[in-house]
């Protein structure tokens, strides 16, 4: 499975942004995806996750609330509407896929243990 990530930009602080990822070679319908961020200097940061059977979906304190994650299995493509948006959330953003979804639980934050992921799209929130 390839993912290809997009919808990155530069937005002011309190604005709304969509980012999605898009997977080919291969369908999602049994896999678990998920974001991650990262800024220089610091290690990949987990975001939200999805299990895309059933739909569960799960998020950082950082971002509950403020993030939605949603998944379209018709054109294999992962959603993250970003809204409310902080400067903090600058980073860039990775989407990454766990097919078939193996990672337990208490691991599926850590980026080490996902092996398939996209390009980073740009997020960069102004004050």
């Amino acid at each position: 499975v390839q993912l290809q990530a997009s919808g990155g930009g530069l937005v002011q602080a309190g604005d709304s942004l969509s980012l999605s990822c898009a997977a080919s070679g291969g369908s999602l319908s049994r896999s678990a995806t998920a974001w991650f961020r990262q800024v220089p200097g610091r290690e990949r940061e987990w975001v939200a996750r999805i299990n895309w059977s059933g739909g569960r979906t799960y998020y950082a304190d950082a971002v509950k609330g403020r993030f939605t994650l949603s998944r379209n299995t018709a054109v294999n493509t992962m959603y993250l509407q970003m809204n409310t948006l902080k400067p903090e959330d600058t980073a860039v953003y990775y989407c990454a896929a766990d097919t078939p979804p193996l990672i337990i639980y208490s691991e599926i934050h850590n980026a080490r243990r996902y092996d398939c992921w996209g390009q980073g799209t740009q997020v960069t929130v102004s004050s």
